[in-house]
């Protein structure tokens, strides 16, 4: 993460060090967090709690948000789910963080760059989302745990970073996974799981533009513009699209959309304050027993046996890549 030596913020110019601190209480996805100071002491129980956190966060409530997507999708348009996803994350959000900062906590040194990171959210989910009306929920989060390894072949062009050979072996030998686990040309393919390749490829987008706006705005400013674009978007669309839920069940699984993604963004929080990245890291792999979990119960979903031996190549690769970036900062360290 390339931060200059003195960086402003809301609060004044601060150093590193204090930024890094700081904004592993606010930024919404891990790699924001990736730096970040750790709270725990040695020796205590934070760092198994931080574990905890994202656990309960990746396994079950960011899986169960794509679980209520799936049953939900059937009868409603996206741009009205997107709309609810969108109004209580977006009203829990500015609850947080809007007491403490007012109006400031719109104000941006990068809009631009700020304003793209949300559209290129706004299109990672959409294309996530989309894509589960025809493909399996576990297929969808194994296709998904490319993401690490899209990110390593894009920081070459746009963070100018250096890969080694072997990081590299690793990117190629994940992809070979993936196509275990599509299988083009076979029977179990469908073009839908493109779709699920294109929110992976954009996610990597979207935590390269996380990572150039580390340093410039407030990271709370950086949490709110998140989710900004899609609510924008959504309400534009949402008239047009509109349809009074059928009855009570579907009332709660829309008010459900929020208030789990909602959560599930808090608990990250408290995960990342309680325990380094280069910790949970790996646990957030545990997706795919909520995914497997949710879709055996809710659709009836079971992943053959190749498609399970796609994945774990796929997440050796992941946990490779993860290891020889945590040597290569403790070198540089």
């Amino acid at each position: 993460m390339n931060l200059t030596n003195q960086t402003y913020t809301p609060a004044g110019r601060v150093s590193r060090k204090r930024l890094s601190a700081r904004a592993a209480v606010a930024f919404p996805d891990g790699e924001a967090y990736k730096g970040a100071m750790s709270t725990s002491k040695p020796g205590s129980s934070a760092p198994l709690l931080g574990v905890l956190y994202l656990c309960l966060a990746a396994a079950f409530f960011l899986t169960g948000l794509n679980a209520i997507v799936k049953l939900l999708v059937v009868d409603y348009h996206m741009a009205q789910i997107i709309w609810f996803r969108c109004v209580v994350h977006l009203g829990f959000m500015v609850a947080l963080f809007m007491p403490a900062m007012g109006l400031r906590l719109f104000a941006s040194r990068r809009p631009l760059l700020q304003w793209t990171r949300s559209l290129t959210q706004l299109v990672t989910f959409t294309l996530i989302w989309v894509s589960l009306i025809w493909t399996p929920m576990t297929t969808v989060t194994m296709v998904l745990f490319t993401g690490p390894l899209i990110l390593v072949a894009l920081s070459v062009p746009f963070l100018g970073e250096r890969v080694g050979p072997r990081r590299w072996a690793a990117v190629f030998i994940g992809f070979a996974g993936v196509l275990i686990v599509l299988r083009p040309g076979a029977d179990v393919a469908h073009w839908a799981s493109l779709l699920v390749l294109g929110g992976a490829f954009f996610y990597a987008v979207y935590q390269i533009q996380t990572r150039k706006l580390a340093g410039y705005d407030d990271p709370r400013t950086t949490a709110v513009y998140t989710i900004l674009a899609a609510f924008i978007v959504s309400t534009g669309a949402v008239p047009f699209y509109w349809e009074v839920p059928h009855d009570a069940a579907d009332w709660l699984l829309f008010i459900a959309l929020g208030v789990v993604g909602g959560l599930g963004h808090f608990l990250i929080i408290k995960a990342y304050q309680h325990a380094e990245a280069s910790l949970l890291g790996p646990f957030d792999y545990s997706q795919l027993v909520g995914a497997s979990l949710f879709g055996f119960l809710i659709f009836g979903e079971i992943p053959d046996r190749w498609t399970w031996v796609g994945t774990s190549i796929i997440i050796a690769s992941g946990l490779y890549i993860a290891h020889r970036e945590a040597r290569q900062r403790r070198k540089a360290a």
